[in-house]
């Protein structure tokens, strides 16, 4: 009966041809690596340490300098916080009289997105005049817009960010 081979650390090895004995440069011309050593001929790129950055054109413009810059700016860090969803007199002219507009309102109007960063609610004037008296709960108003609801006989409401 023929014995089984058992696996212990005396009698481990690495498979055939996976151990790759390493190139040795510069040990004469029969070994095919000889004189240059495969560095080519003489230069910059044959010394020790030699060589050009990586993306180096010599002395062309590089690529990377001859692209458009891209990249990534923050729109609250060109805008601030002052970055209001805007709702427009025409929209809320559509609304009954006496209703109170407050952000949860218009949000389901649509014109507010419920996880908004935002810093609020603006109302903006576009409309020559109102003709429903509303009673607006909002986060900013621009001074048009104000008079024409005041003037119809709604009532504005300043809230705190």
């Amino acid at each position: 009966m023929a014995s089984k081979k058992v696996l212990a650390l005396n009698n481990l090895k690495p498979n055939v041809g996976a151990r790759k004995a390493r190139t040795r440069v510069g040990r004469g011309e029969g070994s095919g690596h000889g004189k240059t050593s495969g560095r080519g001929g003489k230069g910059q790129t044959a010394r020790s340490g030699g060589g050009v950055r990586a993306g180096f054109e010599g002395g062309q413009m590089p690529l990377y300098r001859r692209l458009p810059k891209v990249g990534f700016t923050s729109r609250r860090a060109v805008r601030g916080a002052n970055d209001y969803s805007i709702v427009r007199l025409s929209v809320l002219e559509r609304l009954d009289n006496g209703t109170t507009v407050d952000l949860e309102k218009i949000q389901t109007l649509g014109y507010a997105k419920k996880s908004s960063q935002r810093a609020g609610v603006k109302i903006l004037c576009d409309v020559e005049k109102v003709t429903k008296k509303l009673h607006l709960k909002v986060h900013a108003i621009s001074a048009g817009a104000r008079a024409k609801v005041e003037a119809a006989g709604g009532s504005v409401e300043l809230l705190s960010a």
